[in-house]
């Protein structure tokens, strides 16, 4: 019998809710960002994200931008307090359990997110996901650029950073029994690369190919 793998995204997945777009939100908040004009143009970037128009190197560096010019331990404080006021909150008891689920069946588990490392290391640790794939935000002079670095870890670059995070661990995708748990299109090459996808909550374009294909559906937000 092979080993099992469970990759989880993690934006209205595990969450109730975006963190790129609920950290703008938080930063607005405090002050760091225009309401007006940030405000309106996160809304926009939601909205093309969702319905898969977005190209996504402009999606990753618009919220790339946000750490520009501050230093890791300088955003520090504010991101954890961001984790315990917005994304604590947001994460579904049936999306713990799930985790739970996996972890007490000794599976591998693995947190496959568009969203930055910086961001959702901590989110990841608080589920206690050991494994994370994210978008790098890249690092010159000890501050952040506002730019990414490497292969973004959304649409085919997840299952791009996917194999080759199983090749530095001299494993392939084929040895393991995997399953997948996302809500988006966007997701679709990931759901399509494993033996079991599973759309959570999924978006209409997504619930349709579901369907279609008699994919499992799972519903975690209330």
């Amino acid at each position: 019998m092979k080993p099992r793998l469970a990759l989880f995204d993690l934006d209205h997945t595990l969450l109730s809710g975006d963190s790129d777009v609920l950290w703008c939100d938080f930063l607005i908040a405090r002050g760091l960002l225009d309401r007006g004009s940030f405000g309106a143009r996160n809304a926009d970037m939601e909205a093309r994200y969702k319905a898969g128009t977005v190209g996504a190197q402009e999606f990753a560096d618009f919220y790339a931008g946000t750490l520009e010019g501050r230093s890791p331990a300088e955003w520090d404080g504010l991101r954890r307090e961001f984790l315990q006021e917005q994304v604590v909150p947001r994460i579904p008891p049936a999306a713990m359990e799930l985790v739970d689920q996996h972890r007490s069946a000794g599976d591998l588990m693995l947190m496959t997110t568009a969203t930055s490392r910086y961001l959702t290391e901590l989110t990841a640790a608080h589920f206690g996901i050991g494994h994370l794939l994210a978008t790098e935000n890249a690092v010159a002079s000890g501050r952040f650029t506002g730019r990414t670095t490497g292969t973004l870890n959304m649409r085919a670059g997840k299952v791009q950073r996917l194999h080759a995070w199983l090749a530095e661990r001299g494993q392939k995708l084929a040895d393991f029994d995997s399953t997948a748990y996302s809500d988006s299109i966007n997701d679709l090459p990931l759901l399509e690369a494993v033996n079991q996808p599973v759309a959570v909550d999924p978006d209409a374009r997504l619930a349709g190919i579901a369907i279609e294909r008699h994919w499992p559906v799972l519903h975690l937000h209330r």
